[in-house]
């Protein structure tokens, strides 16, 4: 189940975000060896400190912390336009219909006691069921679609789970990989493509109080 956690209310939930910040630095420094700010064992950036919008996968039974990301309004502050200009030489694109996502992780230590084969197999659902929970958030939100950086590595998970995006501007290769800036729909084909993948036909995103659900995008 997905747990919508907003970034102005993160103090609402001080250890699962504490939790998250700690998986971040497992996945992203010691991991894929990004080069990322890692302080106190926690990865922290510059956009965290713009009241982003966090999914989050929690164990339907222990509500372990089984991956996460985040979601960013186009309109301001984001990794594409701020961080990855490279990639779109022609400009990021900016509108209140996209949002972007990034910090895209899967739990490591939520697996370690799982068989080789079971835990493959979570990871891979654990990955649908993010990927579904943001086209459900946006639509709720009514965001059209959604903008990211992803190396070669996650456009072929992509590719291999039927989510289909268009790359945008030039790939370049960053570090040791390729690295993609992709556009994905959020749009019903997309959700129902998702699913059949996964398995995950219900939605995935848990009940919340009306008052928390995120504003409408406006088109103004």
């Amino acid at each position: 189940m997905i747990t919508i956690v907003e970034g102005a209310e993160r103090d609402r939930h001080p250890a699962l975000i504490d939790e998250m910040f700690r998986m971040r630095a497992a996945v992203f420094a010691d991991r894929l060896e990004w080069d990322v700010s890692v302080t106190n064992g926690r990865e922290v950036d510059r956009f965290d400190a713009e009241d982003p919008l966090y999914l989050l996968s929690l164990d339907d039974r222990t509500g372990a912390l089984q991956g996460a990301v985040r979601l960013l309004p186009t309109t301001g502050p984001n990794m594409l336009r701020d961080v990855f200009p490279v990639l779109v030489p022609g400009g990021a694109p900016a509108s209140p219909l996209i949002w972007e996502s990034s910090r895209f992780a899967v739990n490591p230590a939520a697996f370690n006691a799982y068989e080789r084969a079971e835990a493959n197999h979570v990871v891979n659902r654990t990955t649908i069921e993010l990927l579904c929970g943001i086209v459900e958030v946006c639509q709720r939100a009514g965001i059209e679609h959604v903008v990211s950086v992803f190396d070669a590595r996650m456009a072929r998970i992509f590719r291999t789970i039927d989510c289909a995006f268009e790359v945008i501007g030039a790939p370049t290769r960053i570090g040791r990989t390729m690295t993609y800036a992709g556009i994905f729909d959020m749009s019903d084909a997309m959700r129902e493509r998702l699913g059949e993948a996964g398995r995950l036909l219900a939605p995935v995103l848990a009940p919340v109080d009306p008052r928390q659900t995120p504003a409408p995008a406006s088109s103004d």
